[in-house]
């Protein structure tokens, strides 16, 4: 092959700067590096989302064959989607029409995908893939940006302590920190071919990040390493810490910031949607990030679009997502949106979950979300931070709790008795305690309900 010469070089610069330009929706509210969500007026906002998803809507009509004909099945066109209250109008998107059907979704040519990502769900399944232009993903995507609710910058040396291979996780959070934030990233991984956790604290320990973000049962893994290495983690006086990934309760939360010495909060995002809600240090429900995620709650049952307050499935739409678009997407969380301001002073609406509906625990027919038993389970001291809910398939008249115990407790038949008895009384339900040495530490999604 023969070298390309300069001029030519030059030129096809040239003409990737000149497709460089924002879309006009986003350019309009996101003309600067002084305009973010997390400061502008939700009014303002709520009249971006209405704009750019009414733009989306129309793409995805022309240009989505996938898009058209659900549309068109369900008697709709983009002219009757005017503003966010006609959003009810448009047929939902489910996980299932996304599984095994790699390209479903795009509304440009294939060559134009950049990057391909993957779902981390159960094994068996059809994959779910989501595909990125170069535009959505970097210049579409980092347009809105939270300087209040995700304060890194310049200087920032920041360990990014979640799967980079085939998740969105990683890369996602490597390109804020690098491209959004200009600050230095540490790609530390989790549980990959070389990230182990005594290579990360290694690294830790000479390159003395003040940022971390990871999941909640891998800072755990961080931190037990980190002790059999005589590393003391409060040491790196962190300025943030986030967890996400995983569903934590905030019992468990507060193990992890005693273990780190910080504030965690809690980051809420999925491969389909990217980030859809940060915590603040109030830790009082998830700020929605209004300049990529338009939040519905919606019944389970009857699909009718509820008020905020009341509980129901969420279900998000993105209004920056143009060549891949996500319209009206179940995501099989539970939660409900407050709209009082809050006492960090940001202006968002928040977002509090209320568990999966996927992973109930059915104990004596009575359905738990397993981050509510955790919560129990975790104000026990007694309690090491390693732990299954064991039940049946369809469910158990008994709740098993097979855990590790604090270091420095010895188990007995008596201890067992106390904790069920403990327990019990503080779900309802009755509960039996198997207590083990030592639990299998996790490399990927940790999983907190086994059936037996």
């Amino acid at each position: 092959m023969s070298e390309m010469k300069l001029p030519e070089m030059n030129s096809l610069f040239e003409k990737k700067i000149l497709s460089v330009v924002k879309p006009p929706i986003l350019a309009k509210y996101f003309s600067s590096d002084t305009i973010f969500p997390d400061r502008m007026q939700v009014e303002t906002l709520l009249e971006y989302q209405s704009e750019s998803i009414r733009e989306i809507v129309r793409l995805a009509y022309e240009k989505s064959p996938f898009y058209k004909a659900k549309m068109e099945q369900a008697g709709v066109h983009p002219d009757e989607i005017q503003g966010l209250d006609d959003l009810s109008k448009l047929p939902f998107l489910t996980k299932d029409e996304l599984r095994g059907k790699p390209w479903v979704l795009l509304t440009c040519d294939k060559a134009d995908i950049s990057l391909v990502q993957v779902s981390t769900g159960t094994t068996g399944e059809e994959e779910i893939y989501i595909m990125y232009t170069w535009e959505d993903y970097y210049l579409h995507e980092l347009a809105p940006g939270y300087p209040t609710l995700f304060p890194v910058e310049k200087g920032d040396v920041c360990l990014n302590a979640l799967p980079y291979e085939m998740s969105s996780a990683g890369l996602a959070f490597h390109k804020t920190f690098l491209e959004g934030c200009q600050a230095t990233v540490i790609p530390a991984g989790k549980g990959g071919a070389y990230s182990t956790p005594e290579k990360t604290v290694k690294m830790m320990k000479d390159l003395r990040p003040n940022v971390v973000i990871t999941t909640p049962s891998w800072s755990v893994t961080l931190a037990e390493a980190a002790m059999a290495h005589g590393f003391d983690l409060t040491s790196l006086s962190l300025k943030k810490m986030w967890l996400t990934g995983e569903g934590c309760s905030p019992a468990f939360r507060e193990r992890v910031e005693k273990m780190w010495g910080t504030t965690a909060n809690f980051y809420y995002g999925s491969l389909e949607c990217g980030g859809i809600g940060i915590e603040c240090d109030e830790h009082n429900g998830y700020h929605i990030l209004m300049g990529h995620a338009v939040v519905e709650i919606v019944d389970p049952e009857t699909e009718k679009v509820l008020e905020p307050g009341e509980i129901g499935e969420i279900v998000v739409s993105l209004p920056q997502r143009y060549h891949s678009p996500i319209l009206r997407y179940r995501t099989k969380d539970l939660g409900y949106v407050e709209t009082d301001p809050c006492p960090c002073g940001c202006p968002l609406p928040r977002l509090f979950l209320r568990g999966r509906m996927v992973d109930q625990v059915v104990v004596q027919g009575i359905e738990f979300s397993p981050y509510y038993l955790e919560e129990v389970l975790m104000r026990m001291p007694e309690v090491g931070n390693w732990y299954h809910f064991v039940v049946r398939p369809g469910g158990s008249d008994v709740l098993k709790v097979r855990c590790e115990l604090a270091e420095g407790v010895e188990p007995s038949e008596q201890l067992a008795d106390s904790l069920a008895s403990r327990m019990e009384y503080g779900v309802g339900i009755p509960c039996v305690f198997e207590f083990v040495e030592k639990m299998p530490r996790p490399h990927g999604k940790t999983v907190r309900v086994v059936y037996e």
